[in-house]
């Protein structure tokens, strides 16, 4: 499909694929706060900072993005840990695959104190601060984000033994609250809110995706304000619909996307949504 669109539409990439370059992206004021603030303190101070929001409002985009800028840093040592593992023993083992550490546990009494032991042994030998973003962690074992207390409270040398930013929805903001996690969420210094975009928002975004990938008159301008309108604040609606259209824009050989190829699209997907459903009833 990438030479179709660089044939059809002189795009340089999909403007909207999930992995799209950096310099596709827009970010927001906030969002380069709360980046400044983690390169410039949290890295060195250690501790937690957390990314919460609603599904599909940019979480995961902005821990990619700050995962790419932590990189940069000479004396930062970063992993990202996507979708973590329930129990303890698993994620001290996928902590220790991420950052080259032997940190298996040999027996399940007293197993994980050896392993904070194991893990400062290996900071003796490095001089680099590590970092660890977690996306997802909504999913994480409550005993699992406790022992990430542990290890973010400690201190070797005066180096944090490790700072963390934690990506989730509600239900990780709702977990935090928990009386056993409480130590915890005192701890977060650094909070970014990822809240529904405007649709002023929106119709940036929208623009700067067209523009950086080549061909910012892809689109007419009618059918992105519907585009914006019928996304709900939501990033991820608005590119979902963007790229069903576009995807049936090459296979129609359309010269550029419009509100007939929008109307085409989705109303055919609600009609053979409907006469499926009826379908099944008359079974």
């Amino acid at each position: 499909m990438n030479q179709c669109l660089l044939a059809l539409y002189g795009l340089k990439w999909n403007p909207f694929s999930q992995e799209l370059p950096t310099e596709a992206l827009l970010l927001s004021r906030k969002v380069e706060d709360f980046f400044w603030r983690i390169e410039q303190a949290h890295v060195r101070e250690g501790g937690f900072a957390l990314i919460h929001g609603d599904p599909g409002t940019g979480k995961s985009v902005v821990l990619r993005l700050l995962a790419e800028r932590l990189e940069r840093l000479a004396e930062v040592s970063v992993a990202v840990l996507n979708h973590p593992q329930s129990n303890l023993a698993d994620f001290y083992r996928e902590l220790g695959e991420l950052f080259g550490v032997g940190l298996k546990p040999h027996n399940r009494w007293g197993g994980f104190k050896s392993l904070r032991e194991r893990w400062v042994a290996h900071l003796e030998g490095t001089r680099l601060r590590p970092v660890l973003l977690i996306d997802e962690a909504q999913e994480m074992n409550p005993s699992a984000l406790s022992e990430l207390r542990l290890l973010a409270s400690a201190r070797f040398d005066s180096r944090p033994l490790l700072s963390i930013v934690l990506a989730g929805d509600g239900r990780l903001t709702d977990k935090l609250r928990r009386e056993d996690l409480l130590p915890l969420g005192s701890r977060i210094r650094v909070r970014l809110a990822m809240d529904y975009a405007t649709r002023e928002e929106l119709a940036a975004c929208l623009e700067h995706l067209l523009a950086t990938a080549g061909n910012a008159a892809l689109m007419t301008p009618q059918l992105g304000q519907t585009l914006c309108d019928h996304a709900a604040g939501n990033y991820r609606i608005l590119t979902t619909m963007g790229a069903q259209l576009l995807s049936a824009a090459v296979q129609r050989q359309a010269p550029l996307l419009d509100e007939k190829l929008y109307f085409d699209v989705f109303t055919q997907s609600k009609t053979t949504t409907a006469a499926k459903s009826r379908g099944q009833r008359s079974r």
